[in-house]
């Protein structure tokens, strides 16, 4: 069988990932890389290296991978899906809910194409086996969810295209906390009311470094989000909380290991006639070392380009919906400044 031949946009943190899984794939051939910094173009082997995207479309390729900022996202998944070119996208689709839309109508007009979202988080160990215990049953339902992700920025943090709303059209809540969202939105699904205070509590920026979210769902489920860019101390932590009992994930599988090692806790609810000690039942705990998250969503995308099924997870669905939740967040923290400030 023929390899389908690969082609990545930006050669950044996520391209040098990217590049990294595609070559360890056998049914994948990285064709080349497009990155406009020369400078970059010696640390670039095994494959070809181009200045532009037009060039590397002209290499016939199969599919595009798109790592770069915000603001050039969405129009490269547009143009590569108009080219007839299946799509994996970084997270977020773009800089706001209209680029996911505009980019939402293109793969309605090209139905050939398969289009995935970075989304990885879903794919992480202790996350996948969460949604296993929840979709068993064996805690009932779940109740509420809570989560907090957050960084210590970091000396270079300032100079982060990541912090320029032209570039990036966020800050934590759209570039981090978009994981998390989406996490919510897997184990519960959509979220309908949206609360958000947003502020800039000490980088100064003109984006925001910390947002305070809350939803809530037709069902009755709440959730409460805390993303941050000055916890000093890098965290994840999803708690799941559930009729007969909850579930912990804690620590984040990175390249860096700075989000402490990945776990998973399991408790049964116990009252005071059943518990050892009050208030505090018998937990299960796993942990995880082997990170496989980024070869799991491109080996998902690969078989539905392969099978022709349609991409049901870290679709354009779900990075519409999540898109739709962080732009709500933001108009709702709009309207409680004014009203605070008025």
């Amino acid at each position: 069988m023929a390899k389908l031949r690969c082609g990545i946009v930006g050669y950044g943190y996520m391209g040098e990932i990217r590049k990294r899984v595609i070559e360890s794939i056998p049914e994948l051939e990285l064709v080349g890389v497009v990155e406009t910094n020369h400078n970059k173009w010696k640390q670039i082997n095994h494959c070809l290296v181009f200045d532009s995207f037009d060039a590397l479309i002209q290499t016939e390729v199969d599919a595009v991978f798109v790592a770069t900022p915000n603001i050039f996202a969405p129009d490269l998944c547009i143009k590569s899906l108009d080219f007839g070119k299946h799509v994996f996208c970084e997270k977020p689709p773009g800089r706001t809910f209209q680029d996911i839309k505009r980019i939402s109508e293109a793969e309605s007009r090209n139905p050939s194409c398969k289009l995935k979202f970075g989304f990885n988080h879903r794919f992480h160990p202790a996350v996948m086996k969460a949604k296993a215990v929840v979709e068993s049953g064996r805690l009932g339902k779940i109740l509420s969810l809570r989560g907090i992700y957050g960084k210590s920025g970091g000396k270079n943090y300032l100079n982060s295209w990541r912090n320029q709303k032209k570039v990036s059209g966020g800050g934590i809540l759209l570039d981090q906390g978009i994981h998390m969202l989406d996490l919510f939105r897997y184990f519960c699904g959509d979220f309908e009311a949206v609360k958000c205070f947003i502020n800039n509590s000490y980088w100064n920026l003109e984006v925001e470094d910390n947002a305070y979210v809350i939803l809530e769902n037709q069902k009755g489920q709440n959730a409460v989000f805390h993303s941050s860019a000055t916890l000093w101390k890098h965290t994840f932590q999803l708690d799941l909380l559930l009729e007969d009992g909850y579930l912990i994930v804690e620590g984040l599988l990175s390249k860096t290991g700075s989000y402490g090692r990945e776990r998973l806790i399991i408790g049964k609810r116990q009252f005071e006639d059943e518990a050892e000690a009050f208030g505090n039942p018998s937990e299960e705990m796993i942990c995880f070392d082997r990170d496989l998250s980024w070869t799991l969503e491109v080996q998902s995308f690969i078989k539905c380009i392969l099978n022709d099924l349609p991409v049901t997870v870290s679709s354009s669905h779900d990075a519409l919906k999540v898109m739709e939740l962080i732009d709500l967040a933001y108009q709702d923290a709009t309207k409680n400044k004014q009203r605070c400030y008025a």
